[in-house]
Order: C-alpha cells, then sequence, then structure tokens
C-alpha cells in the first residue's frame, strides 16, 4: 500500500480542500478552507492547514490555528473560533498520519497542547488524549418545511413569543451591513464582559464565504436597529454564529423575531438542517436553546498536552478571569472596542 504523505494546505489546494469537506460525513463550515485567510488575516495567528495524500489523492485534512499568547497559553487548535473542527480522514492510516504530524507541529513550535473540536472524540493511534463531554453541547434540529410548520415546531410557550414578536413591527433586512451588525455585536459582547474580535474577521468571512454568509439586520418600528446576526451556510445547514442587540431587542422580541426569520429564509433557499451552535451547561443562551425545542448533544473535545505544560483554559466561567469580566462589563464601549481586539484574538 502507497504510503500517506503529509503536506501544507496551498492556495492552488482550496477548492479540492473544499471539495473534500463537502463530500466527508464529518465536514463542517469550521473545516473549510477560506477559514485560514479569516484567522491569519483577521487574527493574525499561522494556520498550517494539513493534507494526507495517497499518490496525489487527498484522503485526509486538518485545519490547525497555532495560538501564542502569555496570558491565555499557547496551544494548537482545530479550529480556532470554530465550533467544530479535528482532522477528517478516509481511514485510520490517515487519521494518525494527521494527528501525529499536528503533534509534531505543536511539539517543534512549543506549543505544549493539541486541540481538536469533536463532536465525538475518535480512537487515537496514540495515548495521551482526553476528552471533555460535560460543559459544552451543540444543538441541531430539522427545519420544518414551510413558515407555519416551523412556527408549529416550536414549542408552546415559545410559539407565542414569537408570534408576539411578528406582530411588533419589526423588519429585517439581508443587506451584509457589517458596520450595523459590528456595532450592535460590540455591545453584546462588552456587555457579557468579552472582548469584541476585530472587525477585520466579519469582513473576511464575506469575502471568502460570499453567498455562503449572511448578515441580518432587525429594526425597530422606529428605523432603530437594534438586532443583528451573521450565519454561515454548509450542505444543507444554516449555522446562525455571531449575534449582537441593545436592550431595546428585548421590549420587541427582536432576537425571536430574527432566528425565526432565519429559518423561514434558509428554507426558502434550500437548506433543512438548523445548527443553533454551542453553549455551556448552565447559561442563559443553552436555556433559550432548549426552549426553542432543541436538544442538546454534548461536545467531545479533545485535547493532548505536553508534559510541563498546563492545559489551558480560557473559559470565562475560569476563576482566574472572573475580575476581569467583571471589570470588562463597566468599560466605556469605546475603550472596549478599542482594547477588544488586542484580546479576543487569543479567545476563539
Amino acid at each position: 500500500m502507497a504510503p500517506v504523505l503529509i503536506r501544507q494546505m496551498e492556495n492552488k489546494d482550496r477548492a479540492a480542500w473544499d471539495g473534500y469537506v463537502l463530500a466527508h460525513e464529518d465536514g463542517t463550515f469550521c473545516h473549510r478552507a477560506g477559514w485560514k485567510s479569516v484567522i491569519e488575516g483577521g487574527a493574525g495567528h499561522k494556520c498550517p492547514y494539513l493534507i494526507a495524500e495517497i499518490e496525489g489523492k487527498i484522503v485526509g485534512v486538518l485545519p490547525l490555528t497555532a495560538r501564542r499568547s502569555r496570558l491565555f497559553g499557547n496551544a494548537l487548535i482545530s479550529t480556532m473560533f470554530g465550533v467544530y473542527g479535528g482532522p477528517l480522514a478516509e481511514d485510520e492510516n490517515a487519521l494518525a498520519a494527521l494527528e501525529n504530524a499536528a503533534w509534531a507541529i505543536s511539539r517543534t513550535e512549543k506549543l505544549g497542547q493539541l486541540e481538536f473540536r469533536t463532536v465525538k472524540a475518535k480512537i487515537h493511534s496514540e495515548g495521551g488524549w482526553a476528552a471533555d463531554a460535560t460543559r459544552a453541547a451543540t444543538f441541531v434540529k430539522p427545519l420544518a418545511a414551510d413558515d407555519e410548520a416551523l412556527l408549529l415546531d416550536i414549542p408552546r410557550k415559545q410559539r407565542a413569543v414569537v408570534r408576539k414578536s411578528l406582530k411588533a413591527g419589526l423588519t429585517c433586512s439581508w443587506d451584509k451591513d457589517i458596520d450595523t451588525f459590528y456595532r450592535l455585536y460590540a455591545v453584546s459582547v462588552r456587555n457579557l464582559g468579552t472582548p469584541v474580535f476585530p472587525k477585520k474577521m466579519f469582513s473576511l468571512f464575506i469575502e471568502q464565504f460570499g453567498e455562503d454568509v449572511s448578515v441580518q439586520v432587525i429594526r425597530a418600528p422606529s428605523g432603530e436597529a437594534v438586532a443583528s446576526l451573521l450565519s454561515f451556510y454548509h450542505g444543507k445547514t444554516v449555522l446562525p454564529y455571531y449575534a449582537g442587540g441593545t436592550a431595546e431587542a428585548r421590549r420587541y422580541g427582536a432576537h425571536d423575531f430574527m432566528y425565526y426569520r432565519l429559518m423561514t429564509n434558509a428554507v426558502e433557499r434550500g437548506y433543512n438542517i438548523f445548527d443553533f451552535g454551542r453553549s455551556k451547561e448552565g447559561t442563559g443562551p443553552f436555556k433559550f436553546k432548549k426552549n426553542w425545542g432543541f436538544s442538546p448533544t454534548f461536545l467531545e473535545y479533545e485535547t493532548k498536552t505536553a508534559a510541563g505544560f498546563a492545559k489551558a483554559d480560557i473559559s470565562p466561567t475560569n476563576k482566574k478571569f472572573e475580575l476581569m469580566v467583571k471589570l470588562w462589563k463597566k468599560l466605556p464601549l469605546p475603550v472596549a472596542n478599542f482594547i477588544g481586539p488586542f484580546l479576543s484574538r487569543h479567545l476563539g
């Protein structure tokens, strides 16, 4: 049998890479080649994207990001800023070759930790891996065929909230207004005590993925923008990913209106799976998604840590960052927006 060869992805490989991801049963939007340009150009990290080949045929891919941070720790992550990641491979040989190559990079670059954001932990060729399936879950559900069926598929109490929002005089636009989106997103993450991601990242998402990215802006009857959402599309799945809104959004039920309109629009475009994304158990977003009738699937993220390195934990629930979160919530928005991108590029 011919050997599995590992090399780094080049620009000329992007179409073949994405074709492989789209065809693989475990392929996700977070595995797509465009993330390399988004992360390198928007966050300044190096991304050694690995291809496994046998006699020139792709038999596996592994997107990787090298995070170097004195505050948040060093790690090699698949996929940074992504809900999902990890290697995609044809068989055990290709999987082992990709894992070994990634571990070699983490050791050579003194990154200390290798992280795969897998839905279900894999069987590895070598030991040293640890999986945590207790903290965060994703929420995925098929979409009903039309607007009324979508409404009836929502549990009764939440459906009443959505129906009320539909009568509130809200409007929804789809013109990829990044400026308005970013303004609303920045307010939301500051209020949560989290640094905002660089604006350039969001512009690069649109540049790299085109029609596979949508930006919604929800406006109150007065015309004021009160909520916004950036979503991704992959295969038959739509993924609402980055959301923001003002205090006024709650008054109108703007987020409920926004997600329902995303569902109806996705169905019109031919998508039939709704991926509500990742949330930690015990949080408001986790409860919100269950209220919409989505069941959690706990994510089995995997890490392998070198001897002498402490496992990085950049969760806002980490006691180490508790004071930082409290202080960040109190920052004036212009200050938070100026400082935030320098910190957030290490937090994805």
